[in-house]
């Protein structure tokens, strides 16, 4: 992870990053868009001046910075901080960004940052987020070495937060917001190692033009164009009020062999979206 400088979130590099000499053919107008999509000084300026702070302290100056009201129900249904068990904590995935942030720092003040994201690899970015997460590469160097990090995840002494949908929400045929079908690894790993499962519901919605692109992107786009645009998204949301609720664990015995993980994956994200 590199050093917090003025300029940490730096488009150029991260192209030459992913690119290498390629990254010199990507057209400049195309460069100047990205780095105003994802508010590359906006955010530089923020991680600049959080730059004293890491984990969940940096989650909650984040909160605070995006001015976020959380309404938070069921807190009474997290599990103990010092019951020596330890959870896996499952949520929709509204926003694809700040739910993340607003999700991390709940859990992570209630369990003093002892809890881990499975997150995307380009988080790894954010020098504050960084040591909380297992960065997701499935396509790079790192997707050898991720089923060791998982391992090591959920080995460790750590919580794991997870978003089985992978993506964040997409608008349905019925014009609601949900998830797309949760993978089932949440599941297998509740049963292999024996670690409940906390569901949780984060309410909130992006624009309608995220959607509309995401809908577009999904459908012809070999790649996934929306994500790019989930900071702006971010900043449209800024002082807006979500609600959390949260559910009561759920026993790793309950996901037996009488559905397939995919349909325990199913069940269980039936009843996020009932809290």
């Amino acid at each position: 992870m590199g050093q917090i400088t003025e300029k940490t979130i730096d488009i150029d590099g991260i192209l030459k990053g992913k690119m290498g000499a390629k990254a010199k053919w990507v057209p400049r107008p195309l460069v100047s868009w990205l780095k105003r999509i994802i508010h590359q000084d906006q955010v530089n300026a923020y991680l600049w001046e959080s730059r004293d702070k890491v984990g969940t302290d940096w989650l909650e100056e984040c909160v605070r910075y995006l001015q976020m009201t959380l309404k938070v129900e069921g807190m009474e249904n997290l599990p103990a901080k010092d019951d020596g068990r330890l959870y896996i904590i499952v949520s929709n995935h509204p926003l694809g960004g700040a739910d993340g942030v607003a999700l991390g720092a709940i859990i992570g003040r209630h369990f003093d940052s002892r809890f881990r994201y499975l997150v995307n690899d380009l988080l790894m970015n954010l020098p504050g987020l960084a040591p909380l997460c297992i960065p997701i590469n499935k396509t790079g160097k790192q997707s050898r070495n991720f089923p060791a990090m998982v391992k090591a995840g959920f080995e460790s002494d750590n919580h794991m937060l997870m978003y089985p949908a992978g993506i964040c929400s997409r608008r349905q045929k019925d014009g609601s917001i949900r998830d797309i079908p949760w993978s089932k690894t949440f599941i297998q790993k509740s049963v292999e190692y024996q670690r409940d499962v906390v569901p949780i519901h984060f309410s909130g919605k992006n624009s309608d033009f995220f959607y509309k692109l995401a809908n577009f992107s999904d459908k012809f786009l070999p790649f996934n164009l929306a994500m790019i645009f989930l900071v702006d998204e971010m900043y449209k949301n800024v002082g807006k009020t979500f609600e959390v609720h949260i559910g009561k664990p759920i026993p790793w015995q309950t996901f037996d062999k009488s559905k397939t993980p995919v349909q325990w994956a199913q069940y269980v994200q039936d009843i996020v979206y009932k809290l």
